[in-house]
């Protein structure tokens, strides 16, 4: 969907594909078939946005194969969507029954990562809509945080750096402008956006920006406003935006809240946990670390868990949506439009506990589509104006 900001821009929402990964050209092609055309359906609109997750497979098939990229192309504008940014975090194996360290690999120290992330961009410059310049594309913030000493940052900063001049050439050659997003994650070597700033400023290109997941931001305890302004600060460019909820939980000490915590524990993808207390920042790395006693209890936790924007779990739990709220007043709530890639990215709806969990397809699309719904009114609040 689009939007028109009152500083004349267009404001793209979309929502990621990585909810139901594919790898190869063939399941993506279905997953625009039996899962994003019933999104728009439902919506009601004539054109919604994907952010399409491809792995590393299914890229290499689209590529190397004459007309692959013109079909996929031809199918997404005859399902009524568009493609106007893509999630390249996952490198391949994102729907395996065990994700959870996986994901940071290969990372930005090894040149698997910047040929993909080349090859995506090439791809996204063929797909962005006819009146559309500017793609965007979400990335590994460099690794996870161990092993990572001075070698592997010099190798990551040049390894981005040489992807830079890459981008300038592509713009050059299509006039399409494709700019990277680095997507500060609980546990890795970019945890929070002041992580960022020092990284991005030494890369020192427009092309390599920084990608804002709400979900991150909020399991980090950072503020909204003061993130954002330490990023305008910097000249850091916010490539995107990941409108994402985390959980938030008061008391963990007590049993029930432990029970309810227990049923997000699952095996597949990492859930890393936060607490904030007078000495600083705890976490582990996943919840059940938290639960069997590794975090302090006498302050709030946050959980790195995905859940519905629109569906905040019963209590005693509780979603982050405050969080995304005022992260999208400064992003386009404002004069000027800070970035204009939006993306919902609820990937974990088939993990969630079974209370919250999608039986059907159908129930999936109804409740993606009720995500989007949200998404628009929040931006129909902060006075953008949805384009027909």
């Amino acid at each position: 969907m689009r939007f028109s900001h009152p500083d004349g821009s267009t404001v793209h929402l979309a929502y990621c594909t990585n909810v139901h990964p594919a790898e190869s050209a063939e399941g993506v092609l279905a997953q625009l078939r039996d899962h994003c055309e019933p999104v728009r359906r439902r919506l009601g609109v004539e054109r919604l946005g994907v952010g399409l997750w491809l792995a590393a497979d299914a890229v290499r098939e689209l590529t190397g194969t004459p007309g692959a990229v013109a079909g996929l192309r031809r199918e997404l504008e005859r399902r009524g969507l568009e493609v106007v940014t893509l999630n390249g975090f996952p490198y391949r194996g994102f729907g395996a029954e065990v994700v959870k360290y996986r994901v940071y690999q290969p990372d930005w120290t090894q040149p698997q990562r910047a040929a993909h992330t080349l090859e995506l961009a090439r791809l996204l410059a063929e797909l962005l809509p006819q009146d559309v310049t500017e793609g965007t594309i979400s990335t590994l913030p460099l690794a996870w945080r161990t092993p990572f000493d001075d070698t592997a940052a010099a190798l990551a900063r040049g390894a981005l750096r040489t992807l830079a001049g890459q981008l300038d050439d592509l713009a050059e050659r299509t006039g399409r402008s494709i700019r990277i997003g680095l997507e500060p994650e609980p546990g890795c070597v970019i945890e929070t956006t002041a992580d960022a700033i020092d990284p991005l400023t030494r890369i020192g290109s427009p092309r390599i920006g920084i990608c804002v997941d709400t979900c991150h931001l909020a399991t980090s305890f950072e503020d909204p406003v003061a993130a954002l302004d330490r990023l305008a600060t910097a000249g850091v460019p916010i490539a995107k935006a990941q409108l994402s909820a985390a959980l938030h939980v008061e008391g963990p000490d007590r049993p029930e809240v432990r029970r309810a915590l227990a049923e997000f524990a699952e095996p597949r993808f990492l859930h890393q946990t936060r607490t904030r207390t007078a000495a600083g920042l705890h976490g582990t790395d996943d919840l059940g670390q938290a639960l069997t006693g590794r975090l302090p209890t006498g302050a709030p936790w946050r959980v790195h868990v995905h859940v519905p924007l629109h569906a905040a779990p019963e209590a005693p739990l509780a979603g982050t949506l405050p969080v995304l709220r005022a992260t999208l007043a400064g992003l386009v709530g404002g004069p000027t439009a800070r970035t204009r890639h939006l993306e919902v990215e609820t990937y974990t709806w088939q993990t969630l506990p079974p209370g919250l969990r999608p039986r059907t397809d159908a129930q999936l699309a109804d409740g993606i589509a009720a995500e989007l719904a949200l998404a628009r009114d929040l931006l129909l609040d902060l006075g953008l104006k949805e384009q027909p």
